[in-house]
């Protein structure tokens, strides 16, 4: 039995999803006006790891991710480079798309765009309006926070103490509110923004609103499992309950999942402390397999500290991985016998217990750090049980656990083929001709496949130069 623990209530409940069989699950997706960065990455690979798990436990899971595509962010960036909002976004979902590739984080089963789902959104408030919980001031409109008795339930807040003790909850246009605490549901267009016409006057959704419309098409007004970062809880995922129980009469979603923050050399990652890091310049350096494993060599509840040090021994370890599973084909591929002998099928009955240990540590509130930990204890099993004198069968029995397990985390176990310096010198030669052609369409793929194998090229005054990442 797999047990979650919820913020709902707060402890570790056993998981029992709506439908048998099926779990239906909503990850709030990113903003996009610019490169992902490591924060963001956290819950992607958190959420992408519990779905390959339920998945492995026979589950058919239907994931919803978003795209935030409208946004204040998105809007000043547009301005700044003189091109549409649409032309931002469109770009950095392009850019998240290839990150998210590179951290094996599989593609969600549908990756809703918010400005593709306003209808739904303008409907939903219409309804809001009807039933009495929202209203409309001056092509503004309004959620009633206090018409919803629940508000609070899950961030485990009071509205008499938000209201006395915390101003910045308190929205622009607070003059027009009927109650400081109500929020936006829809605002009115500002001159050179993104607009769609409505009831109440030309404007935009609410940030809130979005989720809980995508959530309703895709996966229904109940669905079992809510994740995101922890700073998303209040007031965005409070927000998105009250909106969505006031609607349908019914419980939104069954568990709260929340992933704790990540911070940088011991402080909190902030672009003005210059320790800000997008996963394209990881990637530069590390494979992003090593940025995954990383991230999953802790719980998802644990704040989880980045730093240099640790992305070393990061990588360390996920070599030594590698190394076991390479010695292990190695080993099948040339063997001298094809059958396990009786004592090597006794010592493969033995490794299914790190199988276990491993299913017992992500049962657990998906525990991957333990996780983890019980596939090094069948590393360690398979370097001191199998030599050259091993039948082929037994080789590969214990290759097949490892790999599976890695590939339940989403960890790749092959090793990346190394390139030669000559091959990269010609490849560098080609990409200038490219450049000198003006096909820059090739040029791009070049550096792109280079990046792919560890090569970084810098483009300088003396011509390019590269590095191993």
């Amino acid at each position: 039995m797999i047990r979650i623990y919820n913020t709902l209530s707060k402890k570790k409940e056993d998981f029992i999803p709506l439908e048998e069989g099926k779990v239906r699950m909503y990850v709030c997706g990113p903003t996009v006006y610019n490169f992902i960065h490591i924060g963001n990455a956290r819950p992607m690979i958190v959420f992408d790891t519990v779905r390959r798990y339920l998945e492995h436990k026979g589950y058919e899971v239907n994931f919803v991710s978003n795209f935030t595509d409208v946004d204040d962010k998105i809007i000043k960036k547009a301005n700044e480079e003189g091109v549409s909002a649409e032309e931002i976004s469109q770009r950095y979902i392009a850019e998240c798309k290839k990150d998210m590739e590179g951290m094996n984080i599989m593609p969600a089963t549908t990756h809703p765009l918010a400005t593709q789902e306003i209808d739904g959104m303008i409907d939903m408030i219409s309804e809001l309006i009807d039933k009495g919980d929202a209203y409309a001031v001056n092509g503004t409109v309004y959620f009633r926070t206090r018409q919803f008795k629940d508000y609070g339930k899950l961030s485990h807040k009071n509205l008499d103490d938000l209201q006395a003790g915390n101003r910045s909850l308190l929205v622009s246009g607070e003059d027009e509110k009927e109650d400081p605490l109500d929020f936006v549901l829809w605002k009115p267009k500002k001159e050179g923004e993104p607009y769609w016409k409505s009831p109440w006057g030309d404007g935009r959704p609410g940030w809130h609103i979005e989720c809980s419309v995508m959530s309703k098409k895709y996966l229904g007004e109940q669905i079992d499992i809510h994740g995101g970062g922890e700073d998303l809880i209040f007031p965005h995922h409070e927000n998105e309950i009250a909106q969505s129980e006031s609607c349908s009469g019914k419980e939104f979603a069954r568990y709260w999942m929340h992933n704790a923050f990540l911070n940088i050399d011991n402080r909190k990652m902030s672009k003005s402390l210059g320790n800000f890091f997008t996963v394209r310049e990881i990637s530069e350096k590390y494979d992003l397999q090593v940025l995954r494993f990383f991230m999953l060599n802790a719980h998802y509840r644990s704040p989880l500290n980045f730093s240099a040090e640790l992305m070393e021994s990061s990588k360390n370890a996920l070599e030594r991985i590698q190394t076991a599973v390479d010695n292990l084909k190695f080993l099948a591929e040339h063997a001298s016998t094809q059958e396990m002998t009786p004592e090597e099928a006794a010592k493969a009955e033995e490794a299914v217990k790190y199988e276990k240990a491993f299913d017992d540590s992500m049962d657990d509130d998906f525990n991957t750090a333990d996780a983890i930990a019980a596939i090094f204890d069948l590393v360690k099993f398979a370097n001191t049980t199998a030599d050259e004198k091993s039948s082929k069968a037994y080789a590969e029995t214990l290759c097949e656990k490892i790999q599976g397990l890695c590939d339940i985390m989403g960890l790749i176990t092959e090793k990346k083929e190394e390139l030669l310096d000559e091959d990269i010198e010609k490849l560098i030669e080609e990409r200038q001709a490219a450049r000198k052609a003006k096909n820059f369409a090739r040029a791009d793929e070049i550096r792109a496949e280079l990046l792919e194998k560890g090569i970084v090229l810098e483009d300088t005054r003396e011509g390019v130069k590269w590095k191993r990442a």
